[in-house]
């Protein structure tokens, strides 16, 4: 049994674990006026409908790497069918059998090596539960700031190199038959479809990863997201560009399932109805767009995470501009 396999099977446990205890607590809170109260407002048409549609639309984005964080919360704003007070455990709640499903889908949609996917994962995930003693010194302006303008020139950097455009076209690597199974400056280099490519990592650069993703995970406490950077950490230490996608999902998934998520549903601070349409519709969301981003090759995907990488640097851009503590 190998590492995949077992980030596999956690993935499965953490799903199961967040629905059997959303049937547990679902029990517990109709037999409230409050919990009775709040189901009834879900499911009136216009709200059930919203959340099903958000659930949908904002997993299909999140699977591409755009996140589905922004997009939910601000559409459950804008509809009012989540109260406030409610959405952030809505999000964690709802969201964790999306993401855990991402994460089994991609562990081996690209071929990643297994140590260098683990590790990863492990560090961000371990950085995510210490990173409140960590980043309780971090200014979350300042961090947003950085966050911002760094994805902001990175993304100039994968489209230069990309497009073949001045100095960073020199960086674009090409790795022949002969080097499969080989470990080249680094990297791991196997074939990923129709490509050629680096799928994980040894010595110096793997414990550069590491050290990131578990900064990377510390950061998600001050609302940073992890998916943009995550991309484009992978992508300028060599790795091929789809192998961001396991890493980042599998992240996430271990820390909603076994960290935020099971809290917010002990505490019932979350929305019933909602988080059913999480993740129902945003399981057929994530499916939807597993099949589109599995299809894509190299130049395709990599142009992906390049417009990824802009819109979320103007999010970080104009959240530390406007002061937001969302």
């Amino acid at each position: 049994m190998n590492a995949i396999t077992i980030m596999k099977g956690l993935c499965i446990v953490g799903l199961v674990l967040c629905v059997v205890m959303m049937f547990w607590k679902q029990g517990q809170l109709v037999k409230t006026a409050e919990g009775k109260e709040q189901v009834a407002h879900g499911l009136k048409p216009k709200n059930f409908i919203s959340t099903a549609l958000v659930g949908l639309i904002a997993n299909f984005f999140d699977t591409l790497g755009i996140g589905s964080f922004a997009p939910s919360s601000s559409a459950f704003k804008f509809t009012k069918s989540v109260d406030d007070l409610l959405v952030p455990g809505t999000l964690n709640v709802g969201d964790t059998v999306p993401v855990c499903l991402e994460a089994i889908l991609f562990f081996e949609a690209f071929n990643i090596d297994p140590l260098t996917c683990a590790l990863m994962c492990i560090t961000a995930t371990v950085g995510a539960f210490l990173g409140a003693s960590i980043v309780s010194k971090w200014d979350r302006t300042k961090v947003r700031w950085g966050f911002g303008i760094g994805l902001f020139i990175l993304a100039i950097i994968m489209l230069s190199k990309l497009m073949k455009w001045g100095p960073f076209a020199l960086s674009n690597l090409e790795y022949a038959e002969s080097q499969i199974g080989t470990v080249v400056n680094g990297l791991k280099i196997e074939r990923v479809g129709e490509d050629i490519a680096a799928v994980g990592l040894v010595g110096t650069k793997l414990v550069v990863a590491c050290v990131i993703n578990f900064l990377l995970g510390a950061a998600m406490c001050l609302g940073v997201g992890l998916y943009a950077p995550c991309m484009a950490l992978c992508f300028l230490i060599g790795l091929h560009t789809g192998m961001a996608f396991p890493i980042m999902m599998g992240s996430c998934a271990f820390l909603m399932a076994f960290g935020n998520g099971p809290k917010f549903i002990m505490e019932g601070r979350y929305d019933v109805v909602a988080c059913w349409n999480q993740a129902i519709f945003g399981a057929i969301g994530v499916f939807l767009a597993y099949y589109v981003v599995k299809s894509m090759n190299l130049q395709t995907l990599t142009l992906l995470v390049v417009v990824v990488c802009f819109i979320t640097s103007i999010l970080y851009i104009r959240d530390a501009a406007t002061g937001s503590k969302s």
